[in-house]
């Protein structure tokens, strides 16, 4: 049988065209994290030395000559690298997806400075560039009136126009021989100075250094970088106007360690920093990150760092829950055969095979399996903290209506006598149906499926597959547990908490360890405390606030504890889903737990009535 259909059809496809650049570019660089530019242009100076077989230099600086002749200062980089003729950078500069390196999925794309410098520079961006002692300038910026981007056009000083034109020596930068790149940043407009740092950085006096050291792990032996500080004093100020080097945050984590190691997952490798109890955890702040912190490290790179109270809250999810501020840990996906380990486009975070990073699994298994070293380190931290025994008093309380709170456990066991929920295996709270007895600790398809069809689930349409829901759970044995969490009160003053971590709330709750931190510096338990310490007529000597303080915390202790065992009696239900539990036991939450008064205030006075009995005649009502 034949067919007049044509299969290949024999010709050509038609190449995709982008019919506006300017809004792709501009698009594309709404991806990018604010400083990226600076990682884009020195990755550029990087591959453009390591492409010369010899050692060279990068320079983050101003730009002198602009600053002498214009009165404005411009940030610039310099780099000793392999340069570009004018051919090359008409190719390399005015092409979205083309570069002077291999492109792959797992190293150059070619669009990285044109989107994340360009569109934060539509004055223009300047591109001077020396190969084999000649030197040539192009401009690459925004037409204000089409929004396209592309290469300004020179008129020569013999009457024809081109995009790019020969420099003489005199404004080749003295770091440069016969060959090397310097690339200008303009801003938004002719005026502006550049070198002043964006709103979004981090260290304003020293924010390319601190931006390039937290961003790299670690240069290549043959590359060495440097950035200017101090660039609004005079250039003769040499203390204060310098160079910095800059070497990623490896060198300095590695001066600075008391015991550090790489600890081995099944998908990723570890790499982890006990810092030295010094000043410089404080004092270096400005140009690396000093303190305790996670980031994920690919091709020495850091993505995804997360610092201050975000960084504390991964720290502690992995285990570090004592002594965050002195851990680091990077974590560096094994790549094999079967896994595709890349960046988005932008390079702002990594992608294993198309999704984010796991981070939740991998802190299971770090938990599970934490180096000695950790281990020994956060349970000394641990030691130092006041224990506060209020747990025993609070379940002596709520002994006589736990069954209130409908807590029981079971655990699947392939024997089990009991069908249980997945809701039921969980610290507290079981859905409805759990704890029903097993027919002989199982059932098969046939049996559950002749059971749905013809009885609760008759005349149900849609999903016909919600037709085979197992029923009655899974075999488990009913165990006895302890719903009550571990409780840790925590404050600055002795170390136990940081700054930023819980700042302004009561308390925060760690599911996967059944711990909560209670902040004892909260506002609330600090005004409680004041008020019944002050009493008109105390005895003379007499030391009650650490009484008060006890009585108060294991109040309000109780308080945090119900609204925990109580939250999980939800879990399952048709309103209640992983989100809506998960803001429930979330920090904001727990403190409004904790905003009524009234009956923690009647409860307490009755305790220290009945503790310091006369001493407290006079605290006010």
């Amino acid at each position: 049988m034949s067919s007049n259909h044509t299969i290949s059809g024999g010709g050509k496809s038609l190449p995709m065209t982008v019919a506006n650049v300017g809004f792709l570019l501009d698009r594309l660089g709404q991806d990018c994290a604010p400083l990226q530019y600076l990682r884009e242009l020195t990755q550029n100076g990087k591959e453009a030395i390591e492409r010369t077989g010899v050692p060279g230099h990068i320079y983050w600086d101003v730009d002198w000559i602009y600053y002498d002749l214009g009165d404005v200062m411009k940030l610039c980089v310099i780099d000793t690298g392999d340069g570009m003729t004018g051919e090359e950078m008409l190719k390399y500069i005015n092409q979205l997806s083309s570069s002077g390196s291999v492109q792959s999925f797992a190293a150059n794309y070619g669009i990285g400075a044109k989107i994340a410098a360009a569109t934060k520079n539509p004055e223009g961006i300047i591109y001077q560039s020396w190969k084999n002692g000649i030197g040539v300038m192009i401009q690459l910026a925004k037409d204000p009136e089409t929004g396209e981007y592309g290469l300004k056009q020179w008129e020569r000083a013999d009457g024809t126009f081109s995009h790019y034109i020969e420099l003489e020596d005199a404004v080749k930068p003295e770091e440069i021989g016969e060959h090397g790149t310097k690339v200008i940043l303009l801003g938004k407009e002719a005026s502006e100075n550049t070198m002043e740092p964006p709103k979004e950085a981090a260290a304003p006096s020293r924010w390319i250094s601190k931006y390039l050291n937290t961003r790299y792990f670690q240069f290549p032996d043959n590359v060495s970088v440097r950035a200017r500080e101090g660039w609004d004093s005079p250039r003769s100020d040499t203390d204060r106007n310098i160079q910095r080097n800059i070497t990623g945050q490896k060198q300095y984590l590695d001066k600075h360690t008391e015991y550090s190691g790489v600890h081995k997952l099944e998908t990723a490798n570890v790499h982890w920093w006990i810092l030295k109890e010094e000043p410089a955890i404080t004092s270096n702040s400005g140009y690396v990150e000093s303190a305790g912190h996670v980031a994920a490290l690919y091709q020495n790179e850091l993505y995804d760092r997360q610092t201050s109270r975000a960084g504390t809250a991964r720290l502690q999810n992995y285990g570090i829950l004592f002594g965050m501020r002195f851990v680091v840990l990077y974590l560096e996906p094994i790549k094999n055969d079967n896994t595709v380990l890349t960046t988005n486009t932008a390079r702002t975070y990594l992608l294993l095979n198309g999704e984010t990073l796991p981070w939740a699994d991998w802190a299971h298994e770090f938990r599970e399996t934490m180096p000695v070293e950790l281990a020994e380190f956060v349970n000394a931290k641990a030691a130092g903290v006041s224990e506060k025994d209020h747990v025993k008093t609070i379940k002596e309380r709520l002994k006589g209506i736990m069954d209130l709170y409908k807590v029981s456990r079971y655990r699947p066991t392939p024997q089990g006598v009991y069908l249980s929920d997945e809701s039921s295996a969980l610290s507290a709270g079981p859905s409805t149906g759990s704890g029903t007895k097993s027919k002989g600790g199982g059932g098969g398809i046939g049996s559950s499926v002749g059971t749905t069809a013809k009885g609760t689930r008759d005349g149900e349409i849609g999903n016909i597959y919600h037709l085979f829901e197992k029923q009655g759970g899974v075999s488990s044995d009913k165990v006895e547990t302890d719903p009550f969490p571990i409780v840790k009160w925590v404050t600055v003053k002795d170390g136990s908490r940081e700054d930023s971590d819980m700042e302004d709330r009561a308390a925060k709750y760690l599911p996967e360890q059944n711990t909560l931190f209670i902040n004892a510096d909260f506002r609330v338990f600090r005004d409680m405390i004041d008020r019944l310490c002050k009493a008109k007529e105390t005895k003379q000597g007499a030391n009650i606030v650490g009484v008060v303080e006890d009585i108060v915390h294991a109040w309000f202790e109780q308080a945090l504890i119900e609204a925990i065992i109580g939250i999980q009696q939800l879990k399952g239900s048709k309103e209640w889903g992983e989100d809506q539990i998960k803001f429930a036991l979330s920090e904001h939450a727990l403190t409004t737990t904790v905003m009524q008064r009234y009956h923690v205030h009647i409860a307490c006075r009755r305790d220290i009535g009945s503790k310091l009995g006369k001493v407290m005649e006079s605290v006010p009502e």
